[in-house]
C-alpha cells in the first residue's frame, strides 16, 4: 500500500435508518480523520438532510469518483442524482433501494481497488451481498461464525456435510492468522444435535475435524452448544463454528458487548458491518450508540494492516538459497550410509576419476 492514511469506504445503509446518524456521531471525533480517509457512499441531498434534521456541524466533501478523495475531510461520494424522500424511522421500498445503490457503487470500486477497507452501515440485504463471504460476529472475547447459510432450520442439515464443514472451517482458521495475526488459532466446531451423537455429528463434524486436524489445525469438536456455551468451554478457543444461525447469534449476543462487529473473511478487501440492524425506531431520538460503526471502521483497518505485515515476508522469497541448502542436506543424507558401509566409492565416480585412457594405436 502506498504511505498514505487507510481509505475506508462507508455505505450509507437504508436511507431512513441510522446510517447517517451513526456515521456523523463517529466522525465528529476529529482523531478519526487522523486514523482513516473516509468514503461515504451516499447522496449528497439525503446526507445534507440529515445533517440539518440532527443539527450537526460535520463537514463534508461532495466527489463524483473515489479517486478524488480529500485527506482530512468526510468524503461523500454521490451514487445516484433521484430524489429520494426521507422519512425518518419508517422502512420504505425507496430507502432500502437507495441504500442498494451505494452498495452496489461501493462494491464495484472494491474491485476496482479503490479503497483499502469497506465498512456497510445498516441495510436489511447487506449480508447476500456479500455471500461469498463467511461473516464472522466478533467483539474483544468471542469470534462465531455460522457454517450454514439456510434461513430455514429444517434445510440446515442438508447443508452439515464434511466439504462444506472443512471449507468453511479453513476460511475461519485463515482469517485467524493471516486477518487478526493469531499465530496458531484454535478452532472448536459445534455439535448440530443436542448431545452431539447424531448421524451429522458421525458422518459429517467429526470426520470435518479429523480432516482439518490432518492438515495442520488446530480443530477440535463436536460440542453440544448448550455445554459449551455455559459452561466457558468457549474461552479456551479463538473462534467456533456453529452450525446455523441461531445456535451462534443467540449466544454471541448474549455473551458479547454492544460494540460488536461481523466481519466478511475471505474476500480480497476488508469488509465488516456494525452488529445492528437500521434501528429504525432509534432514528433522529440521538439515542443510537455508534460504538459498533467505530469499532467496524477499526476492525477493516486493523486487517488491512495485518495483511499487509503477514504477507510482506512472502512477497520477496529467496528460493535459490533456498534450494542450495536443500540440496546440500541431500548429499550429505546419500553420504552418510557409504560412509558408515565403508564402500569405495561408486563405479561412476571411480570411473570419472581415472586418467584418460591413452589414444590406441594405429
Amino acid at each position: 500500500m502506498e504511505e498514505r492514511k487507510m481509505r475506508v469506504a462507508i455505505t450509507h445503509g437504508d436511507t431512513n435508518g441510522v446510517g447517517y446518524e451513526l456515521i456523523y456521531k463517529v466522525f465528529s471525533a476529529p482523531e478519526m480523520l487522523e486514523l482513516c480517509t473516509p468514503i461515504v457512499y451516499g447522496s449528497p441531498k439525503i446526507a445534507a438532510y440529515y445533517r440539518k434534521a440532527l443539527n450537526v456541524e460535520t463537514a463534508f466533501s461532495i466527489i463524483s469518483s473515489a479517486e478524488d478523495v480529500h485527506e482530512g475531510r468526510l468524503n461523500l461520494l454521490t451514487c445516484f442524482d433521484e430524489e429520494v424522500k426521507v422519512e425518518m424511522g419508517r422502512p420504505t421500498p425507496e430507502s432500502a433501494e437507495a441504500g442498494r445503490k451505494a452498495l452496489e457503487r461501493a462494491l464495484a470500486d472494491m474491485q476496482e481497488g479503490h479503497f483499502d477497507g469497506l465498512v456497510l452501515a445498516p441495510l436489511a440485504d447487506n449480508s447476500t451481498a456479500v455471500s461469498p463471504g463467511l461473516q464472522v460476529l466478533i467483539d474483544e472475547k468471542l469470534r462465531v461464525a455460522i457454517a450454514t447459510k439456510s434461513n430455514s432450520l429444517k434445510d440446515v442439515a442438508a447443508e452439515v456435510t464434511k466439504e462444506n464443514l472443512v471449507e468453511q472451517a479453513s476460511v475461519l482458521h485463515a482469517m485467524l492468522k493471516r486477518d487478526l495475526r493469531i499465530s496458531n488459532p484454535r478452532v472448536a466446531l459445534l455439535a448440530l444435535n443436542p448431545g452431539a451423537d447424531g448421524t451429522e455429528e458421525t458422518e459429517a463434524i467429526a470426520p470435518a475435524v479429523g480432516e482439518l486436524v490432518a492438515g495442520g489445525k488446530q480443530v477440535f469438536g463436536p460440542y453440544a452448544a448448550d455445554d459449551f456455551f455455559g459452561t466457558g468451554k468457549y474461552e479456551a478457543f479463538d473462534a467456533v463454528l456453529a452450525m446455523y444461525y441461531d445456535q451462534g447469534v443467540a449466544p454471541f449476543k448474549a455473551l458479547s458487548a454492544d460494540e460488536n462487529v461481523v466481519f466478511v473473511a475471505g474476500l480480497p478487501t476488508p469488509v465488516a458491518m456494525p452488529g445492528i440492524g437500521p434501528s429504525f425506531e432509534q432514528v433522529g431520538h440521538g439515542t443510537i450508540d455508534e460504538n459498533s460503526l467505530r469499532h467496524a471502521i477499526y476492525n477493516v483497518i486493523d486487517v488491512a494492516r495485518n495483511r499487509t505485515n503477514y504477507d510482506a515476508p512472502l512477497a520477496n522469497p529467496l528460493p535459490k538459497l533456498y534450494h542450495e541448502k536443500r540440496d546440500e542436506s541431500e548429499k550429505v543424507r546419500f553420504a552418510i550410509p557409504k560412509k558408515r558401509e565403508g564402500k569405495e566409492p561408486s563405479a561412476a565416480k571411480a570411473e570419472a576419476q581415472k586418467p584418460d585412457a591413452e589414444p590406441t594405436k594405429g
